[in-house]
């Protein structure tokens, strides 16, 4: 399990020196220090993620999970498929107007097409940033009410740096959070920490971290209460973000959007989704924070738009984007079956998925010709990457 104590290690000389300046100066040096010499690097990589009018395709799925997709439409779970899967997704021309990054599980970031191009140039060309899974799972969190913490911390430094040589530039860690189990506070605060620990690693070498901590859709509970643990949540996130000196500048967020639990008896509009997770944020998330990402968690690929239309009708001290898996993936898959001569038409349902959340960042999303299959809920009870 993750500490929940960290010491800064400073040389007698530097101790002394920050001794003598304010306290916003301290902290100012220390975010510097921390961010080393990737600082600008970190605020650039950052900027063009959270550009106008795109967001995040996220294909960082386990390959257990990857073969779960894979069997809903009758294919066996190998490396062959799997990869002429994420081919098929990462060479969608015109892909880079609407998609700004790619979040690949290890065995993608390392991975070619058939023709032998690396998917880290496909991206590049396009001017999609790569991104890189880099936690190693959830685990039974002892002490708590039936609930996980994030491992990955070990070796953390070296499998970062070793994805920064091969073309990544940031980084995701997903962590989870269950209202039905509490949260208990130990589950809160290992979470944070955990979190926090990762973004000053990831930083340190080269990759922008982007910081999830999900509250799953699971329970009955009403919207009210999803706000309170989300304020929660991010109060003790923020904190230890903070207090590991990481540069706010150089993360992005990948936050749940404040909803009723899946169960609930009534279902929220589009315009109480937003007006709860803008209050969440502006509450919680300081505007030096660049990119505001948000998950699907189960949404329909409808829903999933609508919610973040309806977010940017006003303007946000954020990009306020997605970073969604299953709500720009599952009409795809539907329409490729693993046939070659579907590749292009599920590329094209790709684009339009892509493009409606696009718009949808942008604030001008309508819902016009949306299809049936778009309307499906994708919701599981104890959904696992």
């Amino acid at each position: 399990m993750a500490m929940l104590t960290a010491k800064l290690s400073c040389s007698p000389a530097a101790t002394a020196s920050l001794g003598r300046r304010s306290g916003p100066a301290r902290r100012a040096a220390a975010v510097r220090a921390s961010a080393g010499s990737y600082a600008d690097e970190l605020v650039s990589t950052a900027k063009t993620v959270a550009s106008p009018g795109r967001g995040i395709l996220a294909i960082d799925e386990s390959n257990a999970t990857c073969g779960k997709r894979l069997a809903s439409i009758g294919l066996d779970n190998t490396e062959v498929n799997r990869q002429a899967y994420r081919q098929l997704l990462l060479t969608t021309a015109g892909l880079g107007e609407y998609i700004s990054g790619a979040i690949m599980f290890e065995e993608t970031l390392y991975q070619s097409t058939t023709d032998g191009k690396t998917f880290v140039d496909c991206l590049k060309d396009q001017n999609i940033m790569p991104g890189i899974k880099v936690d190693k799972g959830l685990v039974p969190l002892p002490g708590s009410n039936n609930e996980s913490w994030c491992q990955g911390l070990d070796g953390l430094a070296s499998r970062c740096a070793e994805y920064y040589k091969q073309g990544a530039r940031f980084a995701k860690w997903r962590t989870v959070v269950s209202i039905p189990c509490g949260p208990t506070a130990l589950a809160v605060k290992e979470a944070a920490w955990g979190l926090a620990r990762y973004a000053a690693i990831a930083q340190d070498n080269g990759l922008v971290p982007i910081v999830e901590p999900e509250i799953l859709l699971d329970g009955d509970h009403g919207i009210e209460r999803t706000l309170e643990v989300a304020e929660k949540v991010w109060s003790e996130v923020f904190f230890y973000l903070a207090e590991n000196n990481v540069l706010f500048e150089g993360i992005l967020l990948k936050p749940s959007m404040v909803t009723p639990g899946a169960e609930h008896k009534e279902k929220a509009t589009a315009e109480a989704i937003a007006h709860n997770t803008l209050t969440m944020l502006r509450r919680r998330v300081p505007p030096a924070v660049p990119g505001i990402m948000f998950l699907s968690g189960g949404q329909s690929e409808l829903e999933a738009t609508m919610n973040l239309n309806a977010m940017n009708q006003s303007a946000n001290p954020w990009h306020v984007s997605f970073s969604y898996a299953r709500a720009l993936q599952n009409s795809v898959l539907k329409t490729w079956q693993g046939r070659p001569e579907n590749i292009e038409a599920a590329q094209k349902a790709l684009l339009v998925r892509a493009k409606a959340n696009s718009l949808a960042q942008l604030g001008s999303y309508t819902g016009e010709g949306e299809s049936d299959e778009a309307k499906k809920g994708m919701f599981q009870k104890g959904y696992t990457y």
